[in-house]
């Protein structure tokens, strides 16, 4: 099993930045990639990010060139820089993990940490 925790949200004015982290334990050597999702009210749960083991980014296009993953290694942890902060990017943000062995994969999910950007 993966556990997930999720610090770093909070309360931000438009424009303004954060940093999320998300801290994984347990079952380390089966993860594979680590991201972020986000769910605003009243929506769907969308993808935000994601690293994989080799360093490899994916990033959603509505938070490209504003938002950036990256992981710590040594610390087991990932982080998601947010800059530029719009009133849209307000929601839940969830750290995601993928765990993958010989024929089986499991996604393990934070708790979320909420994130609001309101003047």
């Amino acid at each position: 099993q993966v556990q997930l925790v999720e610090s770093g949200g909070g309360l931000v004015q438009p424009g303004g930045s954060l940093r999320l982290s998300c801290a994984a334990s347990g079952s380390i050597s089966s993860i594979v990639s680590m991201g972020w999702y986000r769910q605003a009210p009243g929506k769907q749960r969308e993808f935000v990010a994601r690293i994989g083991n080799s360093g490899n980014t994916n990033v959603a296009d509505s938070v490209k060139g504003r938002f950036t993953i990256s992981r710590d290694n040594t610390k087991n942890t990932v982080y998601l820089e947010m800059n530029t902060l719009k009133p849209e990017d307000t929601a839940v943000y969830f750290c995601n993990a993928i765990s993958s062995g010989r024929g089986w994969s499991i996604n393990h999910w934070g708790q979320g940490t909420q994130v609001t950007v309101s003047s």
